[in-house]
């Protein structure tokens, strides 16, 4: 019986150094995930910015444009200015060529203005583009990093699998499959009972059961847990055993 308990120890070492390399590794794709994040909200600053200067550009084209269209106006109302008979008229056009002029002067203020704006808009950008080189060199290297680590737990975890087929295939065919069911619902499956007291639960197991674990030597499931549970002492070499 101490050999079917050995073997099925061995298995569950397996299956806890599995389940050590999974949850280690499962940290990973979520690093990799907030870095992508992390760059993902650094370009999509720069996109907002281009938008920002792209709007900028476009009134700053219709403002070059809404100018050029008032000049000639102004210019095709002064040659009109000249023609103009009736002093009515003529004050007239003169007031109209004059409130022109006025507007054109306020749009090329506006102009100057957008067009500082403009350039101070573009070295923005620049800076970020040059933030996000640096940082996506960094968040590259480090993503590089975790998959790495990922892909060599992956690899751990395969070997561990072949390890666990060949393991299982010495245990007691009957233990093993009660052990696979209590193994799906929780890990370790199989706890030593230490002083009457399971050590999976913490619950003391009753003394019956305890004393027949002790002399058989055997396995039996916890009333608390349910896990598969064993005396200490089936796994402990004994003197004549250890020469």
């Amino acid at each position: 019986m101490r050999e079917k308990l050995k073997a099925l120890a061995e298995l569950q070492n397996v299956d806890l150094e599995v389940a050590s390399l999974r949850k280690a590794a499962d940290v990973h794709p979520r690093q990799i995930a907030e870095l992508e994040r992390e760059l993902g909200v650094a370009r999509s600053a720069i996109e907002a910015e281009r938008a920002r200067v792209s709007d900028m550009e476009k009134q700053k084209a219709q403002l070059e444009q809404n100018i050029t269209d008032e000049k000639d106006k102004v210019k095709k109302w002064e040659t009109r200015l000249s023609e103009q008979r009736s002093t009515r008229e003529y004050s007239a056009l003169a007031r109209e060529i004059d409130i022109a002029k006025k507007a054109n002067l306020t749009m090329a203020e506006e102009l100057a203005e957008l067009t500082k704006q403009l350039g101070g808009a573009r070295e923005a950008i620049k800076g970020k583009e040059a933030d996000y080189a640096t940082k996506q060199q960094g968040l590259s290297g480090r993503m590089t990093e975790l998959r790495g680590k990922l892909g060599e737990a992956e690899s751990q975890v395969k070997g561990l699998e072949g390890r666990r087929a060949e393991v299982a295939s010495a245990v007691d065919a009957t233990l093993l499959r009660r052990y696979e069911v209590v193994r799906k619902k929780k890990l370790p499956a199989m706890v030593g009972v230490v002083a009457g007291t399971c050590q999976g639960c913490n619950m003391n197991v009753p003394p019956q059961l305890y004393n027949q674990l002790r002399t058989g030597l055997g396995t039996d499931v916890c009333p608390s847990c349910n896990r598969i549970i064993y005396a200490v002492e089936a796994l402990q070499e004994t003197p004549a055993a250890a020469k």
